[in-house]
């Protein structure tokens, strides 16, 4: 049997977690396609920007190299002519390695993979282990490559015939003109291939990305006991559980508190609804709704009750009756008397109940009264 769940099984897209683990091992968006195509992108930009300006301190320097004057003997000064050098060559290519620099930092930041991470330059025997390095070239993602090496060359090698036919006769008249100007035109004729290469690039780039993409989320696909076991390292770890109980907390008002901590009884939906009824004899005329919520606040409900200890009994068409038709504070419909009476004299007599083994008793709700989840009435 193999380690890894089969592929059939993986049918959960990755969650955030899956995702920022798998991001901590190394395992993150990569596209050589697109690193080749912006760096290649900021190559036409500089020579477009600073490519006259390369051109003019080559062209000095040579000129510079060139030249003798008589006096070049007694005013000898090398250091000097050395920084001038240096300055003259040196500031061009700065601002290329500039550019190149920052290119190295964006072009993963574009598809979200921006930051070190040490745990992939960690030691893994796998990658010495001859049997997966034969998977590895003879796999699926090793096709894959072939073939986007091949398309590759093949889209540049247009490319480069399109633009070579069209530069050869200018290219050929060079050695005709003026130095300074086959200068500038060899200059112009490289930045227009190198622009058009890049264009070529970024193409292909825009094909590769949707598809690193597919591969990295059909690779970190989870089955159902991964969903579960997540769920479960989730829900169990101490953080989430104060992190979830500070947030329902923060939801129930002071006095939302104190109804709670006073209820006799929750009654749920079991999770879109809670109810809260007290009914203090000889004080309440009749049961009264402590407290009521749904959604988020339903659960801040059961949690808090769950702390106090307030029994927590499960009716969800009584609950959705109450709900629908009662309000905070207010007591509740006189034709769910006989309904709530039965289970408030069922936890009353909870210890006794418990020791004989009796259930919570079966109620009915008038069919005036039945509402489904969004309060329509009539439904079960």
């Amino acid at each position: 049997m193999t380690d890894n769940p089969d592929t059939d099984q993986k049918k959960h897209l990755p969650t955030e977690k899956r995702k920022a683990d798998a991001a901590r091992n190394g395992d993150v968006m990569v596209s050589k396609e697109l690193a080749s195509a912006t760096m290649m992108a900021t190559a036409a930009g500089w020579l477009y920007l600073a490519g006259g300006w390369f051109f003019e301190a080559n062209l000095g320097l040579v000129k510079q190299g060139l030249a003798l004057s008589a006096d070049d003997h007694r005013n000898f000064t090398p250091m000097e002519n050395a920084a001038q050098i240096v300055v003259g060559i040196g500031l061009p290519f700065a601002s290329l390695l500039a550019l190149t620099l920052f290119t190295a930092i964006a072009s993963p930041a574009l598809i979200g993979s921006l930051g070190w991470r040490s745990s992939s330059m960690a030691f893994k025997g796998s990658r010495i282990n001859p049997l997966s390095g034969l998977k590895r070239m003879f796999g699926a993602q090793s096709a894959t490559e072939l073939v986007k090496a091949v398309a590759k060359v093949l889209v540049l090698g247009a490319i480069g015939y399109w633009v070579l036919r069209n530069e050869l006769p200018a290219i050929m008249g060079l050695a005709a003109v003026d130095i300074k100007i086959a200068v500038v035109r060899a200059g112009q004729a490289i930045a227009g291939a190198v622009f058009a290469l890049s264009l070529g690039l970024l193409v292909i780039a825009g094909i590769d990305v949707p598809a690193q993409f597919l591969q990295r989320r059909k690779r970190l696909m989870m089955t159902d006991q991964e969903m579960k076991d997540e769920m479960k390292q989730s829900e169990g770890s101490p953080e989430m559980k104060n992190a979830r109980r500070a947030r329902q907390h923060e939801m129930l008002s002071n006095s939302a508190h104190k109804a709670v901590s006073e209820a006799a009884v929750i009654l749920t939906n079991p999770t879109h609804f809670a109810i809260a009824l007290r009914y203090r004899p000889g004080i309440d005329a009749a049961p009264v709704v402590a407290a009521r919520g749904r959604g988020e606040v339903a659960l801040a409900i059961k949690a808090l009750a769950k702390e106090r200890g307030v029994p927590t009994l499960e009716y969800p068409q009584l609950t959705r009756a109450i709900y629908f038709t009662s309000r905070a504070g207010r007591t509740i419909s006189e034709d769910l008397y006989i309904a709530v009476a039965a289970i408030l004299a069922f936890v009353f007599r909870l210890d006794q109940a418990l020791a004989e083994r009796a259930g919570p008793p079966r109620v009915d709700v008038p069919p005036d009264k039945r509402f489904d989840e969004h309060g329509r009435r009539g439904k079960a």
